[in-house]
């Protein structure tokens, strides 16, 4: 009858009431009695009905024990007109509501008044009290269900008849459980109509766990949606690439063809067979199956998955490796007209090659870096990201040239983009090329300059075994036009064949043209407006007032990021993670509004001897309670623990037995007479602990199961810890120990008379046990991390007693990261700024630039912590690696300006201008092309995804974006290194120089000398450096013999006459 009733563990405030009963369970049947349930059970009347028929000795202990009384039938009714209301309720014969306020005030009790007494913290919210501290009203209840874990509803129905055919296991008891806790937050939630004044929120582990797990869940749609966005390289900027001219083919322009989403707009070309859709596709797809692979192998290394790798990691690793497709694809379609077919490849590796592996390297460390973040699933995702990085890298280096390549092929042979079965359509228009000369034409034709490089010479000087190469200086470098006398013979989206075009078209007086907008594209308005304006001046009174204003601008957008980042919060709510507009949000912003009450445990493990360590366990129990956020208990007294009820309960038998033994009912050989606790203490204490002698009967009356210091003997430790669980249900279920391994069951037999019913087996050593407490007060981060500290405090102090021990709960789980955070983040940053220099000054061979780079980083890591902080996002675990790893995803805005910068020539302004010209597209299209894959992240139900990963990244790369391609030119033009490689001049009367431009402005115009002919061009060549030139530096052969007079450089060169030197090979 015992077992059918025995009641659940639910803190209520109907426990105050006479309606708790009905939460419990159970009913038991006696003959000529109706069944008996908590309703209707009154203990003590029970007793006295059955005490003539049985002998019920030991369960009135037992209830007297727990102090049961009359359980739930002695308490007022909430509704007296209830027809169920007991006539022992208080309020039963006046029929009149009780007070609430009064009956809860000082908290409730459940049916045990000793073991179960719920404090009113745990009970009311937003409580309100009078002048005397009487409480009036609370706007909140709560009631909480304690239930089992997996392996104790296990263990409860091992060998039951209802689950002996099921193949009943520790896996199906969670099960089980999981199911009941989604079924009952299910019911809660349907409890009351919608129209009700009054709210129910439920709440459960189970509950977070499924959160959780559909916030782990990959998004199909949002992962094909972000990779659409982005099929194609980002060909808006991208001048058609130059082909040999194929005299007498026919041209035709085409209609625009739509490819797919930003394919169409930026990769799709006028002509059919110069159009690069399958190219972009082809990339972007060789991304995502790089990406898969790279996850694949994480899968395979044993790095487990969590929410970033599924909800972010494809979204940001195909932003980053797009990137590199970009670069690759503008300096493919820039070589030299004159490169063979078989070397286009190769020569784009070597103008692209460092840039891809410096941003790439540069990223794999940022994430390894981030790694050092102590928390478990944000270092499992920094690896995850320099895995899936390497492995980007791998698949753009090796196998996005060979896609390049068979594009390269197509268009050779003028097939249709993607279609590329077929032949293109744009050769129907055919030219007619008339043999006759250029100059016997008799309508002046004003034609521009050809653009005219000129001779580098190389040296070796015996005397320093190394080679010198020599460049004209810059003065006599005829530069290019950018749209002389209205033809598009030298822009962007020209080409031999349109030249020859122009040439018929003024013969048949039928001019064919491009409309204005597909000669439109990113280099074209970096080279004519965009470079000028914020690299050059006019006059002399504004020389450096454009890049003065930069300068200024970014100072103050640091000044307002250093008061920025001091409004950055630690934390991390539970209900930013869930989903706003869900009954999980609006239980846990209740909760937190009204209940700031957290359940942890002091757990203790194994390793140390449990027995002779009561005094350490007593003195980390008291340093935990002392801590401020701990709830004091009832009538000040400390909390209990298993410790102080398995020792209250040995001198409970100890106090029985002392009675017994002085009145005679036990005796040295009998305690038959005596009582059940006088029995049980009679039998532990004779117990030896010692195997070969495990009993004897001396200690009877030289031995106490306490001592005078309240510690219990070591010898008999183990085995009284086995009496006890298997004697005291209540007090066990009471302390929440949850022994491993669980002690072994014992069954007390008074009246054994074969004297097997004196051994008593010790339980094994114990490796887990725990202390239950409660914390109160926690509402912002500061106090979570104070409870925090302390609470580490006490456990290392018990560790140097010997005593090994942790603090467990939700509190620790999740705040507990914000202790060492800034300090990691601060290391991990700087490691990575180190590395960075590292890194670029070995691959770049200029300290000089790898510092310029470092510096901006440096910019952008505090610009983008200052703007968190007036976004009002907090610093949590998941920004702190986003910060670490914008300084690898910086580098994507900025080495490739960096770089360009070096291989250019001319002045500091000059140089930063071709560089932006030739990086500005892919710059731009790499940071586009990362924010339609983060743009998916924007339609997340998390709004922890949208705020922790799309607000905080999006912000990265805009702020890298302005960065690499506004601070870092205007910084290189003032304290920019000094180029790669120096020229300097081969006189050649043939060679025809622009007038100077006026204020250092880079501003092409048309030779007035030839206003009616071609310009004579000067055969050259260009020699390669490392790191490579930019692309676009054409390769011509030389004509003639170098000359190596210093004094064919004019004495006006603005331009230092450097070298660039070399050890002499062998030969």
């Amino acid at each position: 009858m015992i077992e059918k009733l025995f009641p659940c563990v639910i803190l209520t405030p109907l426990d105050c009431f006479w309606e708790g009963a009905k939460l419990q369970g159970g009913s038991a049947y006696l003959p000529g009695r109706p069944d008996i349930q908590w309703t209707n059970l009154d203990p003590e009347q029970l007793l006295e009905e059955l005490g003539p028929f049985a002998s019920l000795e030991g369960f009135r202990e037992l209830l007297d024990k727990a102090q049961v009384g009359q359980a739930y039938v002695g308490r007022p009714c909430l509704h007296p007109d209830d027809l169920h209301c007991p006539p022992s309720a208080p309020n039963h014969h006046s029929r009149q509501a009780p007070n609430v306020a009064q009956e809860l005030r000082g908290g409730c009790h459940g049916f045990s008044h000793k073991f179960m007494h719920w404090q009113e913290e745990l009970l009311l919210g937003g409580m309100a009290r009078d002048s005397q501290g009487q409480l009036l009203r609370a706007e909140a209840l709560q009631s909480t269900f304690l239930l089992m874990s997996p392996r104790q509803l296990y263990e409860h129905f091992r060998g039951d008849y209802q689950t002996h055919d099921i193949g009943w296991s520790e896996e199906q008891a969670g099960t089980v459980l999981q199911a009941w806790q989604r079924r009952f937050v299910q019911l809660a939630q349907e409890a009351l109509p919608e129209n009700a004044s009054q709210q129910i929120h439920a709440f459960s582990s189970t509950t977070l766990d499924d959160i959780l797990h559909a916030f782990s869940e990959v998004s199909t749609a949002r992962v094909v949606g972000g990779y659409l966005l982005m099929v194609g390289p980002p060909p808006c900027a991208l001048p058609p690439p130059p082909l040999e001219p194929t005299l007498g083919a026919p041209t035709r322009d085409c209609p625009f063809s739509p490819q797919l989403a930003y394919a169409c707009v930026t990769m799709l070309r006028w002509d059919c067979a110069q159009s690069q859709g399958a190219v972009g596709l082809a990339g972007v797809l060789l991304v995502a199956l790089a990406v898969a692979s790279g996850l694949g192998l994480c899968a395979l290394l044993g790095i487990a998955f969590n929410a970033a790798t599924t909800q972010v990691l494809p979204f940001l690793a195909l932003g980053i490796g797009v990137d590199d497709i970009f670069l690759m694809a503008h300096a493919f379609t820039e070589a030299p007209p004159g490169t063979p077919l078989q070397e286009r490849t190769g020569e784009c590796l070597q103008r692209t090659g460092t840039s891809v592996a410096l941003t790439s390297i540069n990223n794999m460390v940022a994430f390894f870096m981030a790694a050092v973040v102590p928390i478990p699933a944000l270092r499992a995702f920094s690896l995850q990201a320099a895995i899936v990085v390497g492995c980007n890298f791998a698949a753009v280096m090796l196998v996005f040239p060979a896609v390049l390549s068979l594009d390269l092929h197509r268009r050779h042979c003028q097939r249709l983009d993607v279609l590329c079965c077929f032949s293109s359509p744009c050769s129907a228009r055919v030219i007619q090329i008339l043999p006759q000369e250029l100059g016997d034409r008799t309508v002046p034709v004003g034609i521009a300059h050809l653009t005219a490089t000129v001779q580098a010479f190389a040296h070796c000087e015996a005397s320093s075994q190394h080679v010198v190469t020599i460049l004209p200086p810059q003065a006599h470098l005829v530069p290019p036009p950018s749209d002389p006398l209205g033809s598009e013979l030298f822009s962007p989206g020209g080409s031999t064949r349109d030249l020859l075009g122009q040439e018929e078209g003024t013969r048949q007086k039928a001019v064919c043209r491009s409309l204005p907008c597909a000669r439109w594209n990113l280099a074209h308005f970096a080279r004519s407006q965009f470079a000028p304006f914020l690299l050059q001046s006019h006059t002399k009174l504004n020389c450096c007032f454009p890049q003065a204003m930069v300068l200024v601008l970014f100072g103050a957008l640091l000044g307002l990021s250093l008061y920025g980042a001091t409004l950055v919060q630690d934390g991390l709510a539970l209900t930013d993670v869930v989903p706003r507009g869900t009954k999980e949000h609006a239980f846990l912003s209740a909760q937190l509004r009204y209940f700031s009450l957290y359940e942890v445990a002091l757990v203790t493990q194994g390793g140390f001897d449990y027995a002779h360590s009561q005094r350490a366990l007593f003195d980390l129990h008291q340093r935990f309670s002392s801590l401020k956020a701990v709830l004091p208990p009832p009538a000040t007294q400390a909390p209990r623990t298993w410790l102080h009820y398995y020792r209250n309960w040995l001198q409970g038998i100890q106090a029985a037995f002392d009675q017994d033994w002085a009145s005679g009912r036990i005796t040295r050989h009998s305690y038959r007479n005596g009582s059940e606790d006088g029995a049980l203490a009679y039998k532990l204490l004779i117990q030896t602990g010692d195997a070969q002698e495990p009993l004897d009967f001396s200690q009877l009356t030289t031995r106490k199961l306490v001592d005078k210091e309240g510690l219990i003997p070591p010898e008999l430790f183990y085995i009284g810890l086995t009496v006890w669980v298997s004697s005291d249900p209540l007090g066990l279920a009471a302390s929440q120990a949850n022994f491993y391994p669980p002690p072994p069951e014992w069954l007390h037999d008074k009246y054994d008379t074969t004297g097997e019913n004196l051994r008593i087996p010790a339980a094994q050593p114990l490796e887990f046990a725990q202390f239950p407490f409660l914390l109160h007060g926690l509402q912002k981060t500061a106090d979570f991390m104070e409870a925090i500290e302390g609470a580490r405090a006490a456990c290392a102090e018990a560790g140097q007693a010997g005593v090994r021990a942790y603090p467990s709960g939700s509190p620790f789980l999740f705040w507990e990261q914000y202790l060492g955070l800034r300090r990691c983040f601060l290391l991990a940053v700087c490691i990575l700024l180190v590395c960075t220099f590292l890194v670029c000054a070995l691959l770049l061979l200029n300290p000089w630039t790898a510092v310029l780079i470092v510096l901006v980083l440096a910019v952008m890591t505090v610009e983008l912590f200052g703007i968190m902080g007036f976004l009002g996002i907090k610093l949590s675990a998941i920004p702190v690696v986003i910060l670490v790893a914008s300084v690898g995803i910086g580098v994507e805005f900025t080495v490739h300006v960096a770089l360009g910068f070096l291989t250019a020539q001319g002045s500091r302004n000059l140089r930063a201008a071709r560089a932006l010209e030739h990086t500005f597209a892919p710059v731009t299209d790499g940071a586009v092309s990362t924010l339609l894959g983060l743009l998916m992240l924007a339609g997340s139900n998390f709004d922890f995804i949208v705020r922790y990963f799309f607000v905080v990244l999006t912000v990265l790369t805009l702020v890298g974006l302005l960065h690499g391609l506004v601070l870092l030119p205007v910084l290189l033009s003032i304290l920019g290194p000094p180029p790669e490689v120096v020229q300097m001049y081969k006189e050649s009367p043939e060679v025809l120089s622009p007038p100077a431009p006026q204020g250092g402005g880079l501003r092409w115009s048309v030779s007035p000398t030839q206003p009616r002919s071609f310009a004579r061009v000067t055969t050259s060549m260009t020699v390669a450096f490392h790191p490579p030139p930019l692309p676009g530096a054409y390769i011509h052969p030389a004509s003639d013999e170098p000359t190596w007079s210093p004094a064919a450089t004019p004495a006006g060169n603005g331009s230092s006459n450097l070298s660039s030197r070399g050890q002499c090979p062998a030969t």
